[in-house]
């Protein structure tokens, strides 16, 4: 959870207002990351007004300007401009080198307020000021620890450890050895951490400097060099492309999403790495506990390949109505130079497939949505493997060490490829000796560095906290999967053929049920006073109750349920009476004749009953009329998840926009889960 980001001009002429707009930006840009609270940190205009800190060391720069404030990115944006005007700060003061950092906040530790709020500062004079995207399990030992030695804390938070803990071992070193420098302050921090972390530092003593570091968490660094003549080009080198001393911009971000407007020269940082700006100059160092001294490492840049446009809303009002009518697109992405000549090609797997196929059994770990995308692709990866599929939830897998055999193959499946429990479950299975293949929407993220092998799904940028256009192609990627391990066997011959027939005229069946769009809308103006909803399915679309139950109640705030139909007269039947709202997922497959009966059964105790089924079927799953009836293309029974989960969700879309709440931001929830 948590957005960082960071901001460092060189050798270039900037006024504090650009300055500032550029924070902002790269805070509205992570925001789907938390939108609790905020907070920036920028240089104030001059020397400090003291020769000395509060504890005695010299400053060699002026207290930044700090500024807190609870709710979202604007509250903080009127705050900021409120405030620089009653403390009478200069908003063109222009600055040739500036370093400023901000972030955006997903509460764990702390209730939403200004002082739980970053950037965390080490007390007064605001020595040193972190800016944290994770979670570190250790602060009540350290909190204790520094208490003792006389400071005093302000937050509730596990972060307001780390900027003391630079303090007393700036102080230490200081009052010891003299000198020290800001790279060695932050790797004796970084010593003292356990937990998952991405942190930005910075600090009056070290003017013009930052300082960044990660475990666990994701962080990026993009270089932008305005002379022009390294934009887009490949694989330089981040050393030779910072030391030259021409104009420069420098960025820290959670994400890409944030640069993207600015470069797309980019490098993602690597755990236990520590970069460090200086004099326009990029440093990056391999911090070793185990090491005294680090080791300089070299790294090159990549190139984004990703448009401004990408990131906007466009003629939409929202991002996840704009990614949800993306999916046509989005599909034809993830299926892009895969699907040729009836054959499926997967260069991630290629040199894998034979140990794949070799394997006792194929473990599916998710979380969320990602774990119902892995949940619809499990029939089809049995029937065209052969191979018996497990599910796990990652958290739970972790929580009861559940067995992992090197015989097996573990996908993991996450859309920002940084989700925390997943990734713990990742290094758990690579400890036993696992193929671990890694599913993800995000080049360069840490499941995809991770593992030994993986698709990534192409979907492009998804910016609503509630996941549409990520879902759908997940489970796209895994049915191409599925047919790449499977295409040694002939008995599947024909199977397969029909599967990947499917897939070809997928992305023009979703833009049929797209069409649905007005239909959702008077359905969820219907449902809109409902209190609780319940979805029905089995087979193929067990995983569309669970993903359609889950949209509902992420983002339209409401208690919905998704079932296995099946197990409907084991207790959930108590539940239906004339007024409680049921979707039953009936489109043609092995289970419609179930579904027909378990539709009848509903009928007799006066449920109210909303039936999703093929076009032309209106007439066999409801034949008096007694419900309503969505009826949706037919296209191959494994790929029907992918159709029948978009009517749920713009029913979940539109109930949120009926009922007055957030889409993209749903309280309480954030994007991308980096912490337990």
């Amino acid at each position: 959870m948590c957005g960082i980001f960071a901001y460092l001009n060189y050798n270039v002429s900037r006024e504090r207002r650009y300055i500032l707009e550029v924070l902002f930006n790269g805070l509205r840009r992570l925001e789907y990351r938390g939108y609790d609270s905020s907070g920036i940190a920028l240089d104030a205009d001059g020397p400090a007004p003291s020769s000395a800190s509060p504890s005695g060391a010299s400053y060699a720069g002026a207290p930044p300007l700090v500024f807190r404030q609870e709710g979202k990115i604007e509250n903080l944006v009127r705050s900021v401009y409120s405030e620089v005007d009653e403390k009478d700060v200069n908003l063109d003061a222009a600055f040739s080198v500036h370093a400023g950092i901000a972030h955006t906040r997903w509460a764990t530790h702390g209730v939403p307020a200004p002082r739980n709020s970053h950037p965390q500062s080490s007390g007064a004079g605001d020595e040193f000021l972190v800016v944290h995207n994770g979670i570190i399990t250790n602060y009540e030992v350290l909190k204790e620890t520094l208490t003792r030695h006389g400071f005093t804390f302000e937050s509730d938070t596990d972060t307001e450890v780390i900027p003391k803990l630079a303090k007393f071992v700036f102080d230490k070193s200081h009052d010891e050895e003299g000198d020290v420098t800001f790279s060695q302050v932050v790797m004796e921090v970084m010593r003292q951490l356990e937990g998952a972390y991405a942190l930005i530092f910075k600090s009056p003593h070290y003017p013009n400097e930052l300082i960044a570091c990660k475990r666990g968490s994701t962080l990026i660094l993009g270089v932008n060099e305005l002379s022009g003549q390294q934009n887009g080009k490949p694989f330089h080198d981040v050393k030779a492309l910072t030391t030259n001393g021409k104009p420069k911009e420098l960025f820290f971000s959670s994400d890409l999403f944030a640069i993207v407007e600015h470069t797309k020269n980019y490098l993602a940082l690597e755990d236990n790495e520590i970069v460090h700006i200086k004099d326009g100059s990029v440093s990056i160092l391999k911090f070793d506990p185990h090491k005294e001294k680090p080791a300089f490492v070299q790294r090159a840049l990549s190139v984004l390949e990703m448009e401004v446009e990408q990131i906007k809303k466009g003629s939409y009002d929202h991002f996840m109505q704009k990614e949800i009518h993306e999916q046509p697109h989005s599909l034809t992405t993830t299926m892009r130079g895969r699907l040729k000549d009836g054959e499926v090609l997967l260069g991630g797997l290629k040199e894998h497939l034979k140990t794949i196929r070799r394997c006792r059994r194929v473990v599916f770990i998710g979380c969320g949505t990602s774990y119902n995308a892995a949940l619809a692709a499990r029939p089809f990866v049995e029937e065209l493997t052969g191979i018996p599929v497990t599910m796990e939830v990652a958290s739970d897998l972790l929580d009861r060490q559940g067995p992992i055999y090197r015989e097996d193959t573990a996908v993991f499946v996450s859309q920002s490829g940084e989700t925390a429990d997943t990734l713990l479950a990742l290094d758990y299975a690579l400890e036993n000796g696992a193929l671990c293949v890694g599913i993800t929407n995000t080049v360069g993220s840490t499941l995809s560095r991770k593992t030994h092998c993986g698709v990534h799904i192409n979907a492009g940028c998804e910016i609503g906290v509630a996941s549409t256009k990520a879902y759908t192609s997940q489970i796209v990627a895994m049915a191409m999967m599925a047919l790449a391990i499977g295409s040694d066997q002939i008995s599947t011959q024909a199977r397969r053929n029909a599967i990947i027939s499917g897939l070809t005229g997928l992305p023009s069946c979703v833009s049929e049920v797209l069409k649905l769009d007005v239909e959702m809308k008077e359905l969820a103006s219907s449902l809109i006073d409902s209190e609780s909803l319940l979805v029905f399915g089995r087979g193929f679309n067990y995983a569309t109750a669970l993903e359609g139950a889950l949209k509902v109640k992420e983002v339209a705030l409401m208690h919905s349920e998704g079932m296995l139909a099946g197990e409907m007269k084991h207790g959930p039947l108590a539940l239906v009476d004339e007024n409680l709202p049921i979707i039953v997922i009936a489109t043609r497959d092995a289970c419609f004749s179930k579904q027909q009966s378990v539709i009848q059964q509903l009928l007799s105790r006066k449920g109210r009953l909303i039936v999703m089924c093929s076009k032309g079927d209106a007439s066999a799953v409801c034949s008096n009329g007694s419900c309503r009836v969505i009826e949706v293309p037919g296209v191959a029974d494994c790929l029907q998840p992918v159709i029948n989960i978009i009517p749920l969700q713009l029913l979940a879309y539109h109930l949120t926009v009926l009922r007055g709440f957030d889409v993209d931001q749903p309280r309480n929830l954030a994007k991308s889960v980096t912490t337990q």
